[in-house]
């Protein structure tokens, strides 16, 4: 791991609260510092993900929107209409993206919420109280490919859900409807199904997920956190391999589609978009007897910062459907040529059939040396593990000229680096693990203590 504290010795540490406050111009300077390097880390275009937008304009822009709200508390709508004008909106944007249009009998509805993990167990929590008032369930689960989110699983835990997991096609890596069918019951209250799944970039058979949901009466959860604001324009454009997946498959009743991503908004806002306005009320909650007066809030949430809805809405305005158009175009003609450099190698396989988002690994070499050699010529990479693996999420850093080509450059150097270093162990693994767990409670619980040991020093100051 790199260095915890790299400021620590640059710029002091407070242990306390400081007797005396600081400069505004001594503390903006230090803040330039430290953002000013850490941009350098990915403004070559060496970084998947993370960085999706990548456009200091754009962020200066959403900034001056922010600012003008940041302070402001959008609980308090007597206050802020503005916010009804920000969310009404940001939200009628993106159920736009998904055909609205093909709901009979309805209109769907959204929330905004402050990221695809609050999106993804919001859905669970709607779709459990759902179940335990409409049809009596005190034991619910939810049946998900191996491939989803760990977010569902972070849902399961905090509201009592049963977590199944249905296997992948190997090929495809898809999931297996079949097996998925094999492990509904009568207390299952959703499915899932991801567009695309993080590690590999592909859609899982959202069709037949749909004939599945409505043949047990059960919901379908669609996760299009990292697809769903690019997606829908790539198959505006055309591009092969971008199936239906939203409202127009009529099992489909929610969908998690991430602003903060390639809807090129701050980090913070997500939207939860529901098929049935019925469904959503279970997101509500009401306090009607309380001393401080009657309480209500749309979501796990209580105060929000306007400022960042603010600074969506003026994202998603300033941009249009034009240009978003444009800058789906060159993400994915980039990913198109980096997968095309990938399959000039025999050695190297590309991972199912992927569009923006894709992943490679080797039947010949142990991937991770391929990543170590990647990474001392500047690349960011995640790791994958069961199956090692390497994915990159192409995002607007990597549009830039000359990106695409160097990576064709620094792989062609990376296989012969990873045959040259065959049966020894390399420096780099997966993200989410980093050695082979899953295999004993033991191995399972050493790398979940270190991961833990991890969290705790991310939250902390040094030691003196």
């Amino acid at each position: 791991m790199a260095n915890a504290f790299p400021y620590s010795t640059r710029f002091g540490v407070h242990r306390t609260m400081p007797e005396r406050g600081r400069t505004q111009q001594e503390i903006l300077a230090e803040l330039k510092t430290m953002a000013t390097e850490e941009d350098a880390a990915w403004e070559d275009g060496s970084c998947s993900g993370t960085m999706y937008c990548g456009d200091h304009e754009h962020y200066e822009f959403m900034t001056e929107a922010f600012g003008n709200f940041g302070h402001v508390n959008i609980l308090q709508r007597d206050i802020c209409p503005s916010a009804t004008v920000f969310e009404g909106e940001v939200i009628a944007m993106a159920l736009s993206l998904f055909h609205p249009e093909a709901v009979q009998g309805t209109v769907p509805v959204g929330a905004l919420t402050s990221g695809g993990s609050e999106s993804i167990v919001s859905a669970l929590l709607a779709y459990r109280d759902q179940a335990r008032a409409e049809r009596g369930i005190v034991q619910p689960n939810i049946v998900k490919p191996t491939t989803a989110h760990p977010a569902f699983d972070k849902g399961g835990h905090l509201f009592g859900l049963e977590v199944r997991d249905a296997p992948i096609d190997p090929v495809t890596t898809g999931v297996d409807v079949d097996a998925m069918a094999d492990l509904i019951d009568d207390n299952t209250v959703a499915i899932i199904g991801s567009a695309g799944n993080y590690g590999y970039g592909t859609i899982d058979p959202m069709a037949e997920l749909s004939a599945l949901a409505l043949d047990r009466g059960i919901g379908l959860h669609v996760d299009g956190c990292l697809g769903g604001f690019i997606l829908p324009f790539g198959e505006m454009l055309g591009y092969d391999n971008i199936p239906p997946f939203d409202f127009r498959l009529p099992g489909v009743t929610t969908i998690s589609a991430d602003t903060h991503k390639y809807g090129y908004g701050f980090k913070g806002t997500s939207t939860l978009l529901f098929r049935d306005p019925a469904l959503r009320r279970y997101l509500y909650f009401f306090k009607t007897d309380w001393v401080g007066g009657k309480y209500m809030s749309p979501g796990i949430a209580g105060s929000r910062s306007g400022g960042l809805v603010a600074a969506t809405w003026a994202s998603m305005v300033s941009l249009g459907r034009e240009g978003y158009l444009e800058r789906a175009r060159v993400i994915f003609e980039t990913s198109f040529a980096m997968q095309d450099a990938v399959r000039s190698h025999p050695e190297l396989r590309i991972i199912g059939s992927p569009t923006f988002c894709f992943a490679f690994t080797s039947d010949e070499l142990d991937i991770y040396h391929v990543n170590d050699f990647m990474k001392q010529k500047g690349w960011r990479f995640n790791g994958l593990q069961y199956p090692d693996g390497i994915h990159m999420a192409v995002t607007g850093p990597q549009t830039n000229p000359g990106v695409s080509a160097r990576f064709a450059t620094d792989l062609d150097a990376a296989i012969p680096y990873a045959r040259e270093h065959v049966g020894q162990t390399p420096f780099t693994g997966a993200v989410y693990g980093g050695a082979a767990g899953g295999a004993t409670p033991e191995v399972d619980g050493f790398i979940s203590d270190v991961m833990a040991g991890l969290l705790d020093t991310m939250q902390s100051v040094p030691v003196e």
